[in-house]
């Protein structure tokens, strides 16, 4: 009986922390879509040199290289580190995985 308990214990922590994860698409909206626009190909950013997100050159960055322009910018795009969690920092770069064209 104690094992059941301790397992539903652990399924509803692990369910609690599930309902905090990062929402890529929410942080990009609340802190990258007034640049670079709800679809990445935003003109603000194009003014400012940026690559439309979405494009093929901008898709062939490795995972590694998107996180650290977001954590330290790059030209003109400040860096949000510690002005977002590492978790952002990684869901935002999965959401920009979803903006291929």
């Amino acid at each position: 009986m104690k094992s059941k308990t301790i397992l539903t214990m652990l399924a509803m922590a692990a369910m609690s922390l599930t309902a905090f994860a990062a929402d890529g698409g929410e942080v990009y909206k609340a802190k990258c879509a007034s640049c670079h626009g709800a679809d990445g190909a935003g003109a603000m950013a194009k003014k400012m040199g940026s690559r439309d997100l979405n494009s093929a050159e901008f898709q062939k960055s490795s995972d590694a290289e998107i996180t650290a322009v977001i954590a330290k910018g790059k030209g003109k795009m400040p860096g949000y580190e510690g002005k977002i969690s590492a978790d952002d920092t990684t869901a935002v770069t999965k959401y920009l995985r979803t903006l291929k064209k």
